[in-house]
């Protein structure tokens, strides 16, 4: 089952599970891409640095998951993509508190929140970033 299978403002774990694995494997890639780029000095140190990046990148999953999900609830306004801006901006938050920078968090809030709000109407609407190929 995937994440738009599940209905909106409903199963709450469910959901939140899935944009965990998500960000748990975006996380992954990201660091695996990093560590190539910019070799470490021991094999330690990229288990570190790949952990590091995992894990921040899971949670911020896990709580735009989360915080999209209770949003729709509260408001009572399941399919509203203000609940997406809310999840994305909690994340970036989160980004923010993680780096220590309310630059990084403030942006990161806007930034997520946005690109999460286009989302969800893109969805709505049945935007495509890419058709089949006209023959």
């Amino acid at each position: 089952m995937g994440y738009w299978d599940v209905p909106e403002g409903t199963d709450c774990v469910e959901k939140t599970w899935i944009t965990t694995k998500l960000g748990t494997a975006l996380g992954l890639v990201g660091s695996a891409y990093h560590i190539v780029a910019f070799q470490p000095d021991s094999a330690l140190a990229a288990l570190q640095r790949a952990t590091s990046a995992t894990v921040t990148m899971a949670t911020m999953g896990a709580i735009f998951g989360m915080t999209t999900c209770l949003t729709a609830q509260a408001r009572e306004a399941p399919d509203d993509p203000l609940n997406y801006f809310v999840g994305g901006c909690a994340s970036g938050i989160f980004l923010g508190a993680r780096t220590h920078s309310a630059i990084t968090g403030t942006s990161a809030c806007l930034g997520l929140g946005t690109l999460a709000f286009f989302t969800k109407v893109g969805k709505m609407e049945g935007w495509k970033l890419a058709g089949p190929p006209k023959l």
